[in-house]
């Protein structure tokens, strides 16, 4: 399994200016090669790979000898990040995302990132060194501990125009985790606005944790400042500063919301029995662009969905926390899960202001709750997990739930 730890470090003036001298070079690359796919395309409707480009290195070192000073294997990898790019632009672009753009040259404004691919660098206990030719100045810094099998190593900054940020050291690191082993015992989460997380296991026992909404706090001071500096001219020292203050306040909001959905996603794993956990695989870029609303309803859904540090980032936490102690986490599709009724499966309108499902079989109950009853049941069915089912709608009844035994399709056969 690749982690990847995120290290700050405090690069001196000399090393700034070979940080800077290696950008320029790593974003004049990026530009040369995009402008050659962008041309053969045009002029010959021919894709080019990025093994043909990778090729096409030792000719272009000899003649420009200004990329000698940079390491080979740094401008391999500012190639890979064209062709990833160009990658993710035709997978969007074929799962019909129409506002997928292809993508674009880089600005020498900005501070472009630095890649080291598994060599170039050195590490000696706790301090790291990357190879350069551009002068005599030592690229070395303290990163506080020795990694091991170490992968892949990135030079960025948090805010790349001008470098006004700071600046960073991004390892991605190999490490052993325990094999997974089926237990027989699952939970499910269904992922929320106004609570983060609806769980229930097998015993129909719920937890719920609602969102701490950290945005409620910081969004009205933002808007304040925010509006403050549109009535200021751009680039002037009032607007200077009342940008500095929103870029801090912007940088809180995120940070509270990172540390807590950490904390929660590893609490929540630690904490469970299951070995197995079920989540609604999450689509939420079209959730925040919905067409039915207008105005400040959406504007207000928009931001509840994006300020809760984006849901389906607490999924991808809640994944690999799982995966180092062992435990698994399996997305499947939750549509329908939250309109359905889990006793008689008939299908309501459930627009979001809309909390509580009231079925004509009875059935009245929290939709999140509603949500993640029908992601277990969709889970268990689906898998032929038959003795789990009725274990599963046993204990719905002792919990006072109403209950019916029943499948959704697609299910198989029982034999």
């Amino acid at each position: 399994m690749h982690l990847t730890a995120k290290v700050k470090i405090y690069p001196t003036d000399e090393q700034l200016k070979v940080l800077w001298e290696l950008s320029d070079k790593c974003c004049s690359l990026y530009n040369l090669a995009l402008a050659e796919r962008k041309d053969a395309w045009k002029l010959e409707r021919k894709n080019i790979k990025y093994v043909d480009q990778q090729n096409k290195l030792p000719d272009l070192k000899k003649r420009n000898p200004e990329y000698k000073a940079v390491y080979s294997k740094t401008l391999q990898g500012v190639l890979k990040k064209l062709d990833a790019d160009h990658r993710s632009f035709f997978a969007l672009r074929k799962n019909g995302d129409l506002n997928a753009r292809p993508p674009n040259f880089k600005n020498r404004k900005y501070f472009q990132t630095i890649p080291y691919n598994q060599s170039g660098f050195y590490q000696s206990g706790s301090v790291i060194s990357f190879s350069h030719k551009i002068n005599d100045t030592k690229l070395v810094f303290y990163i506080g501990k020795k990694f091991e099998n170490i992968k892949q190593i990135e030079i960025y900054n948090d805010d790349p125009f001008h470098a006004k940020g700071d600046f960073y050291i991004s390892v991605t690191y190999e490490v052993a985790t325990p094999e997974y082993i089926d237990n027989g015992c699952y939970q499910t989460i269904d992922a929320g606005i106004t609570k983060i997380v609806t769980c229930i296991n097998l015993k129909g026992k719920f937890h719920e944790i609602k969102s701490p909404r950290p945005d409620k706090y910081w969004q009205p001071k933002m808007d304040k400042i925010k509006s403050r500096k549109d009535h200021c001219k751009k680039k002037s020292r009032k607007w200077v500063k009342l940008h500095g203050n929103y870029r801090i306040m912007e940088r809180k909001k995120s940070n509270q919301l990172r540390d807590f959905q950490h904390k929660l996603s590893k609490k929540m794993v630690n904490n469970t029995k299951a070995n197995t956990i079920i989540v609604g695989n999450l689509k939420v870029k079209n959730m925040a662009q919905s067409k039915k609303l207008k105005g400040k309803r959406k504007r207000a859904m928009n931001r509840s969905i994006q300020n809760q540090g984006y849901l389906s980032r607490f999924i991808e936490f809640l994944a690999y926390k799982a995966e180092l102690i062992g435990k698994k986490v399996i997305k499947i599709d939750e549509s329908y899960t939250s309109k359905t009724c889990y006793v008689c499966g008939k299908i309501h309108d459930m627009p979001l202001w809309k909390r509580n499902m009231e079925c004509d079989c009875g059935n009245y109950i929290d939709r999140d709750r509603n949500s993640a009853i029908n992601i277990m049941t969709n889970f268990l069915s689906q898998n032929a997990l038959w003795t789990g089912y009725q274990k599963f709608s046993d204990n719905l009844r002792q919990t006072g739930l109403p209950t019916s035994i029943r499948f959704f399709e697609p299910y198989p056969q029982m034999t």
